[in-house]
């Protein structure tokens, strides 16, 4: 895979690009486009939340489990869809936790990058999913290579807000240290389980709460 990504992240993740769970993702996405399988996100989106959020300027991880499945919707950013589709149910349900928060108005877009470019990664745990067929690409090597990235931002940053919604998203607790980053947990905002705890978690006034407490510009969460 050629991966086209940003220059400081290119720096820290170089060692992982040579690791064999790399080599392993790589030919399995040789192997799915020579089967003509539809892939999301497309290549260029692959590595967005790398992209439009720097390594240098990350301060927020909101974490994803993989890829929206249907066609139009995956942009290489957790939760996040293009202007032109509308918003996803559990992007919905953050919407609405945020206008309880923090006021906010309900947006009618669903593209999140004007979070990512204020340095919140936005970055799911597998970054490629087949179309139509949800984690279909979890055990491909991603996961091992997110964990990878997750315990980078770990070490070698500090004061980092982690936003883990949901079991599978709290399971990666055990890649950051508590002591020097800020966690916070929620159920997922999904329908299914958003009445579990989601609702009024308050975890974006909380993350800029603390943001402000260490002198870091707090984010606008209106896309």
């Amino acid at each position: 895979m050629d991966v086209k990504i940003e220059a400081s992240w290119k720096e820290v993740l170089s060692p992982l690009f040579e690791k064999p769970y790399f080599s392993q993702i790589t030919a399995h996405l040789k192997t799915e486009r020579a089967l003509n399988r539809t892939i999301f996100p497309k290549g260029s989106l692959i590595f967005n939340a790398f992209n439009q959020t720097t390594f240098d300027e990350v301060k927020v991880v909101i974490l994803g489990q993989d890829p929206y499945h249907n066609p139009g919707q995956a942009m290489g950013l957790s939760f996040s869809v293009p202007k032109e589709v509308k918003p996803p149910p559990s992007l919905v349900n953050i919407y609405k936790e945020l206008n309880k928060d923090i006021g906010m108005p309900i947006p009618i877009t669903g593209d999140l990058t004007k979070w990512a470019t204020q340095g919140v990664l936005l970055l799911n745990a597998a970054l490629t999913v087949r179309a139509n067929e949800p984690a279909s690409h979890s055990k491909i090597g991603w996961m091992d290579f997110t964990n990878d990235v997750i315990r980078i931002i770990s070490e070698q940053k500090k004061e980092v807000v982690f936003i883990l919604w949901g079991n599978f998203a709290q399971q990666k607790q055990v890649l950051i240290d508590a002591t020097k980053h800020k966690i916070l947990k929620a159920a997922h905002p999904s329908p299914l389980s958003a009445h579990n705890g989601f609702w009024g978690c308050k975890h974006f006034s909380s993350t800029n709460q603390y943001l402000t407490q260490h002198n870091k510009t707090p984010i606008d969460w209106m896309p």
